[in-house]
């Protein structure tokens, strides 16, 4: 049976108005949430590295590197959240940082550059610090680059915390705690030259008076003792170098040596560039910095042959 086309229109009508009514009912189970979407997966891309700066006299150039894993020395400045500034890694990206004095792990975001002054490898942000229980400042640390999952992610974009990770054991973390520098000792001070040596006294002779008809001796005055003046020990100096790598080519090798500034040496069939030698742990320890933000990821320290 065929219907008015007025009937038509109204059931037509009807049924649009009844989808409508669906739509609406289920409208707010589907849409995103607003404040996801302003801090949402993308505010994680894309990830910006920017040009290499100096600090203190040592040079940084950011790098992506996902296998970045390093000890050091951690303060407290600025930010929100629980955020830390590294001097390298990618901005953003994420990271555990672990207490190499009660072996607490956290995860935290990398938001900032810094540290801009001083020989601390991160800085925590005020709530971050609070979390790992780091009131010094320069507590001892372990930060390694992490990949969490997504709902991590979001709780600290939003500026909230992720639990805590599980501690890490004490043997690890002395383990950890014996590969740190006290670079926040005060420096020794410059060796004092060693005393030139004390010239003996020359032999004054005494003429000394002998019965008649022998004949006079000469005795020579004996000096006196010259009193032991410790010398100061010698201090060790280019005891460490910092392994960059060993190349099948020349070329290769001078290409790396350029970048870090080490020197080439010919091993056997590779060609070895190291940087170096160094004095102290410290030193050794920057220079290492210096040849992981390359891109030598593999970088370690060795004592000089």
């Amino acid at each position: 049976m065929r219907l008015p086309v007025k009937q038509i229109f109204i059931l037509g009508t009807a049924g649009l108005l009844a989808g409508c009514g669906v739509v609406g009912q289920h409208g707010p189970e589907l849409s995103a949430d607003p404040a996801l979407s302003r801090t949402g997966p993308a505010a994680d891309y894309p990830m910006v590295l920017g040009d290499a700066f100096t600090v203190d006299g040592v040079s940084y150039k950011p790098v992506d590197v996902m296998n970045y894993d390093t000890v050091g020395y951690a303060g407290v400045g600025d930010g929100g959240g629980i955020t830390i500034a590294h001097r390298t890694l990618p901005l953003p990206s994420y990271a555990e940082v672990t207490s190499l004095e009660s072996g607490k792990t956290i995860l935290v975001r990398v938001e900032r550059r810094g540290p801009m002054t001083g020989a601390r490898l991160i800085e925590l942000s005020p709530a971050a610090a609070a979390q790992l229980g780091a009131s010094g400042g320069h507590t001892p640390i372990r930060i390694r680059r992490v990949n969490p999952p997504e709902q991590e992610r979001a709780l600290l974009r939003n500026g909230e915390m992720v639990p805590p990770r599980m501690d890490t054991p004490k043997s690890l973390v002395a383990v950890l705690r014996r590969k740190l520098e006290p670079d926040f000792v005060a420096a020794p001070a410059p060796p004092v030259p060693a005393p030139a040596p004390t010239a003996a006294p020359k032999s004054i002779p005494v003429a000394v008076t002998t019965p008649a008809k022998a004949p006079p001796a000469k005795v020579a005055a004996m000096p006196a003792p010259a009193r032991a003046i410790p010398l100061p020990a010698k201090p060790q100096s280019g005891s460490l170098m910092v392994q960059v790598g060993a190349f099948s080519t020349e070329d290769r090798g001078k290409s790396a040596a350029a970048k870090v500034g080490g020197k080439v040496s010919q091993s056997g069939k590779f060609h070895r560039v190291r940087i170096g030698p160094f004095a102290t742990r410290g030193q050794a320890e920057a220079a290492l910095a210096k040849a992981k933000s390359a891109g030598y990821s593999d970088a370690r320290i060795q004592r000089a042959d």
